[in-house]
């Protein structure tokens, strides 16, 4: 029979679980520390444990065209792009995730690296290789990763997202499937950290009225 205990602590932290003071051990975020990206987000998808349906498939076909323009044949679309370019209308990978903000994502304090936690925050938020825990779980651990680890890691997800902005138009339900769901999640982290900060205002507000009391 199992241990209870190994096996608890095998399971990582989920969103609003207690974080260690000094952020999160990378070991519970990545399987290895990120390393330098060899097939952009597939490289990634190894890394992680996300949705399986996220790996770029092998694609020929030309990416979609910018919003506005009219694709034709003559531009190297079949009649399977141009449908659904007719269903998506304007949608683009990146179209929903670029609606989405970081208010209420605070990254630790990270004083042994520098990086544009704006940039870095939108890509994160922009991935549907990273579940939303592992994003939570991600930002948790900035404070424990490396100068190196962190470039490599805001690199994979950039190739993440120019590997699917490139996906033909037949790719584009799919990818507005998942972005849909992806930012959702992102929302629900945004909507977790605020009941989480109500919560711990609401302790301090108590432990105050304690002290005031001699209790």
């Amino acid at each position: 029979m199992a241990d209870p205990t190994t096996d608890s602590a095998a399971i990582p932290p989920r969103p609003g679980d207690p974080v260690p003071t000094g952020g999160l051990d990378p070991s519970q975020v990545f399987a290895s520390p990120p390393t330098p990206p060899v097939t952009g987000a597939t490289a990634q998808q190894g890394q992680t444990q996300g949705d399986d349906d996220a790996t770029p498939p092998q694609d020929s076909g030309p990416p979609p065209p910018p919003p506005g323009v009219t694709a034709t044949k003559e531009m190297g679309f079949d009649d399977e792009d141009l449908r659904i370019l007719g269903e998506v209308g304007n949608y683009r990978f990146g179209t929903l995730s670029s609606t989405l903000t970081n208010e209420t994502i605070v990254i630790p304090t990270h004083p042994e690296t520098t990086f544009d936690e704006s940039k870095f925050l939108m890509l994160l938020r922009g991935s549907i290789s990273l579940t939303r825990d592992e994003k939570w779980r991600i930002i948790q651990a900035v404070p424990k990763l490396s100068q190196f680890q962190l470039d490599e890691l805001q690199k994979i997800l950039e190739e993440e997202r120019i590997k699917f902005s490139e996906l033909s138009p037949k790719h584009l339900l799919q990818l507005m499937k998942l972005e849909q769901k992806h930012s959702e999640d992102w929302r629900d982290l945004q909507a977790m950290n605020v009941q989480q900060n109500a919560r711990q205002t609401e302790e301090t507000q108590v432990d105050d009225i304690r002290k005031q009391l001699g209790l």
